[in-house]
């Protein structure tokens, strides 16, 4: 089978490294052979692999970097419109699912010569809703918000690629953030970064405007071995249900990923390896909290001036299955200090910018400026509904993303801010790898400090750079 596993952008060399090591596991290699297509050199919105339909349960349990998860479906060359339907309709979509089921579709392009994208949507929808009518007799109804099954094409200049996801609602929805509109950094953004800087649970890390911890809490569950996809999975049993605020019907049902509502993964051979999976994955969990048992043992700190950030911290914490609670601290960045015993480490924020500006780090209702869902930002190419057209109204204008960063470069109170935090990483960090996100480009200007490298990425629509800064120690200065 051939899949698709879309990232966010500037992510593609980390997901295919990932990639890798998934399927280098013991368990994944007894499903059948992986083959990883070469690692992206431009962005490309994800990375392709073909490997056997098991491992779609594989990827949604085990990727932190990846949004979504498709199932390639069908290839072919088009010109028109009836050249979609015509390819649609032949497939056999009555063996994936029935007509009792709802349906979404969506579809993408790059420069593809067809002048209506929701007309092109139509025709497929139509062209999958006609075939089930023909073999079964009955119809799937269209939900855009809730559907049991969604349906993504993608259209170049000359190719249509259908794809059926198998991961129903995004991968970065984890299932333990219970603040609705509290995600301005996506978690599998946040696990992406974490694998840019190479940091490595041996290792101190630490984030002075920590947030609700999503930074943290990414960190901790890779130190214990605990899949992203653990909560939707079901492993937990009754003792970790999905967050119903966040996840909405589908997350708070026996069937957390997309692909346990398609027919070929409701075979008893199936449902054997998903549960071989998530008892590998469990066993790995237990081993790994022998060796961290406490949260002290984990290395991993944060602090943030506000208050109420820091109950939603560690209240998402206990919600992660992380053991105890998280060490944190109310405290402005101006003022945070080294994790005790830390000479050195990894420091990694997002601190907050445009209209989210807080000064000095404090972090109030800036947090909920952005709604958490994946419908609200599209990441790429492939995630950008065109269906029925409400995604490019909710989306940025270039014009105004040009404005949000204006309004960062030219606060002069942040910009004060960044100057005395930058004096403050210098006294107080010697020795550390700073890594720090924003949409602001001269940030290392304003924090009078030069980078050592910059990396180009992408909150949702918004353009970023994660900037790393190697302090110096005094004796080195």
């Amino acid at each position: 089978m051939r899949f698709f596993v879309v990232c966010p952008g500037g992510l593609e060399v980390p997901l295919a490294q990932e990639l890798a090591v998934i399927a280098q596991r013991a368990d994944c290699q007894a499903l059948g052979k992986w083959v990883i297509d070469p690692t992206p050199t431009s962005p490309t919105g994800g990375v392709g692999l073909a490997a056997p339909l098991s491992a779609a349960m594989a990827l949604n349990l085990h990727s932190r970097i990846a949004s979504r998860v498709l199932l390639q479906m069908a290839e072919a060359p088009y010109r028109q419109e009836e050249d979609l339907y015509r390819l649609a309709s032949g497939l056999a979509w009555e063996e994936w699912f029935g007509p009792k089921q709802t349906l979404r579709v969506d579809v993408t392009a790059h420069r593809s010569p067809l002048k209506s994208l929701n007309f092109a949507t139509l025709k497929i929808k139509d062209a999958i809703v006609d075939r089930l009518r023909d073999v079964t007799g009955d119809r799937p109804n269209i939900d855009t918000t809730f559907p049991d099954v969604r349906v993504q094409a993608h259209l170049t200049a000359t190719q249509v690629t259908i794809y059926i996801d198998t991961s129903g609602e995004a991968l970065f929805k984890r299932g333990w953030r219970d603040e609705k509109g509290d995600a301005p950094l996506k978690e599998n953004l946040a696990a992406g970064i974490l694998s840019i800087t190479g940091w490595r649970p041996s290792e101190v890390l630490f984030d002075p405007m920590c947030g609700s911890g999503t930074f943290l809490i990414e960190a901790a569950q890779m130190a214990l071995a605990i899949p992203p996809g653990a909560i939707r999975s079901g492993m937990y049993g009754e003792d970790a249900k999905p967050s119903r605020l966040a996840y909405r019907p589908l997350m708070t049902s026996a069937h957390g990923f997309g692909f346990q509502r398609l027919k070929p993964f409701q075979e008893v051979a199936e449902q054997k390896r998903w549960t071989g999976l998530k008892d590998s994955a469990m066993t790995e969990i237990l081993e790994r909290r022998k060796q961290y048992p406490e949260p002290e043992s984990l290395r991993i700190s944060g602090g943030d001036i506000n208050e109420k950030l820091v109950s939603m911290f560690k209240g998402n914490w206990q919600r992660a299955q992380l053991p105890g609670l998280p060490v944190v601290r109310q405290v402005d960045a101006l003022a945070a200090k080294p994790p005790a015993n830390a000479a050195a480490g990894v420091m990694l924020l997002n601190p907050p910018y445009g209209e989210r500006l807080v000064i000095k780090g404090g972090r109030g209702q800036e947090r909920g400026a952005e709604q958490y869902d994946d419908e609200q930002e599209p990441e790429n190419r492939f995630e950008l509904n065109l269906e029925t057209g409400r995604q490019s109204a909710k989306r940025p204008s270039r014009e105004s993303l040009k404005r949000l960063q204006a309004q960062e470069e030219q606060d002069p109170k942040f910009v004060e801010f960044l100057r005395q935090f930058g004096q403050h990483l210098k006294d107080a960090f010697g020795g550390w790898n700073v890594f720090v996100l924003t949409a602001d480009m001269a940030l290392p200007g304003q924090l009078r400090i030069k980078e050592s490298k910059r990396t180009p990425l992408f909150n949702g629509p918004l353009e970023c750079r994660l900037f790393k800064f190697e302090m110096h120690s005094k004796r080195e200065s």
